[in-house]
């Protein structure tokens, strides 16, 4: 036959994908441990894996995915086991997932528990992973897919993180409504972002008709520009809550209108642990409307009001609301207009707060008479205060003193933020001196900004650097010499990590005393006046 007129058949070639191989197991173990045991948003909120864990881990993961992906492969014996190298690779990531949330394992007398329900099935659905993205219906379809699972044994689900079109939520809707009767947490955080007013409020609308009667523990409707007419687009939901623990209204355009809404709609707050307002314009009279949230939570334990544009009127009116709330744990009403005297006016109800361990009332325009009024409450309560932050508020060496004597009696302080006041050398001292005995807790320390000196940073330098557990003091952006400068670097030589930056310092700053300027002793006098000033600490 002549050459040029033959003809080959191809060869047909038949290539497995499955099983694996054991090297090639045995690399998905190694990769699985890898991001087991690496700083991740999920160890920052959950814990880091040890490497004994997440060795022990990773197997497990790896052969309950082979396991599962191997039964597919059986069920087609005639495939070329793609699919069971993609419920493989599937699997694998979505138990890996579940170790990530669940964190460290607990040992009790040296055995490892590991829940059942961590290692198979979680209890979280998360979509938030990943860059922010719209997504449409088939999206959506894709995405949620685990949900329609009748076995599945998620409590809480997170939409974070993607924007959600009418499509995609009417995909959504009848998943939610089949689940809603076991779900106790809801973020719906960031989830309209870039839409249309108009599709976004129908979207909510869509959302809140399908989790209606939920009886939901969390919910978190934060960054979603909702306003007046957003909260009432979730009205349905809201109305339906009545064992609500935790409530996240952050940088929503939560304004008087939008307040006074919540205030209506939601019926029951007798179990609310959590209430968080930050990032929104409330003004005076929306802070009215949520003072009187406020006094309807007895079990409030953590109440955040900060950056809302909330005045004198509004402060006082939430400062005798949060009275009511004993067992109020952890205050944040930073940046906000308060004056002195809605300062006054919380000082007033700081008794109140027998197991308070973290209060933040910076940028309050406190001035020296609000910040002492606040610190001398204080002082005879909140024995167990872990931080205190009264930054920005011109308070000055005068309101000091009252500072000085309420941090003394705070042993279990660990972080003191008075950054951006005019304490100057004479009231950073004496806070200092407050810290010098015990404190064995203490770890952070800001006095930037505060037009201290040579003599203010040496002392508080000598004194901090003793502490067994300190980790960071900032004294940046004030006016200390170079000298000064040398002298706190040198205290600091055995741990320089232990100092903040020093980069905005400006030694030559025209905030001086003219006179001690002029005699070149000011330090050196002034340190010799404090030393015998004692700051009396409580038994």
């Amino acid at each position: 036959m002549d050459s040029s007129t033959q003809t080959f058949q191809p060869r047909v070639m038949s290539i497995k994908l499955w099983p694996p191989s054991q090297s090639t197991r045995f690399m998905l173990v190694e990769r699985i441990i890898k991001n087991l045991t690496t700083p991740s948003i999920f160890s920052r909120k959950y814990g880091l894996l040890s490497k004994e864990e997440a060795e022990e881990d990773a197997k497990q993961v790896e052969d309950m995915a082979f396991v599962t992906a191997n039964q597919h492969f059986e069920k087609e014996p005639d495939g070329d086991g793609s699919s069971a190298v993609q419920i493989y690779a599937k699997e694998s990531s979505r138990l890996m997932l579940d170790i990530l949330k669940r964190g460290p394992r607990v040992k009790e007398d040296g055995e490892v528990l590991i829940s059942e329900k961590s290692t198979t099935r979680g209890t979280v659905f998360d979509i938030s992973g990943g860059r922010r993205a719209f997504i449409d219906a088939e999206e959506a379809e894709v995405l949620l897919e685990p949900l329609k699972d009748p076995g599945n044994l998620f409590t809480k689900i997170c939409f974070s993180n993607r924007s959600f079109g009418l499509d995609a939520a009417r995909v959504a809707e009848p998943i939610l409504f089949s689940i809603k009767d076991r779900l106790t947490e809801v973020d719906l955080s960031d989830f309209i972002a870039g839409r249309s007013e108009g599709d976004a409020l129908e979207v909510m609308n869509i959302f809140s008709a399908a989790l209606e009667g939920c009886d939901l523990r969390y919910l978190d409707l934060s960054n979603n520009a909702m306003g007046e007419k957003g909260v009432r687009a979730f009205g349905l939901l809201l109305r339906s809550q009545k064992n609500l623990e935790e409530l996240y209204l952050m940088n929503d355009g939560i304004s008087e209108e939008a307040a006074r809404a919540v205030r209506e709609l939601i019926p029951s707050t007798d179990k609310l642990r959590i209430l968080q307002f930050h990032n929104n314009m409330t003004g005076d009279e929306g802070a009215i409307s949520i003072s009187e949230i406020v006094k309807s939570s007895p079990a409030l334990e953590d109440f955040r009001c900060s950056s809302t544009r909330v005045g004198s009127e509004g402060g006082v009116a939430l400062a005798e609301a949060i009275g009511t709330c004993t067992r109020l744990k952890k205050l944040d009403l930073r940046d906000n207009m308060f004056g002195v005297e809605a300062g006054v006016a919380l000082s007033k109800s700081i008794s109140s707060f027998p197991g308070l361990t973290e209060i933040y009332l910076s940028y309050l325009n406190l001035e020296d008479e609000g910040a002492e009024a606040l610190a001398n409450a204080l002082k005879d309560s909140a024995p167990s205060l872990e931080v205190l932050e009264v930054a920005g508020n011109d308070i000055t060496a005068k309101g000091a003193v009252s500072i000085a004597a309420c941090v003394a009696t705070k042993q279990f302080l660990s972080k003191l933020y008075l950054a951006e006041n005019e304490l100057k050398d004479d009231g950073v001292i004496l806070i200092g001196k407050a810290l010098q005995d015990g404190h064995g807790q203490l770890s952070e320390v800001d006095f930037s900004t505060n037009s201290i000196r040579r003599a203010g940073a040496r002392f508080v330098a000598q004194i901090l650097v003793q502490k067994p557990g300190f980790k960071l003091l900032n004294i940046n952006a004030n006016y200390i010499s170079e000298e000064g400068i040398d002298e706190v670097k040198e205290i600091f030589k055995n741990s320089p990590n232990m100092l903040g930056s020093l980069d905005e310092n400006d030694p030559d700053g025209e905030d001086y005393d003219e006179d001690a300027e002029e005699n070149g002793d000011h330090d050196d006098e002034l340190e010799s006046k404090l030393k015998g000033l004692d700051i009396k600490q409580e038994e």
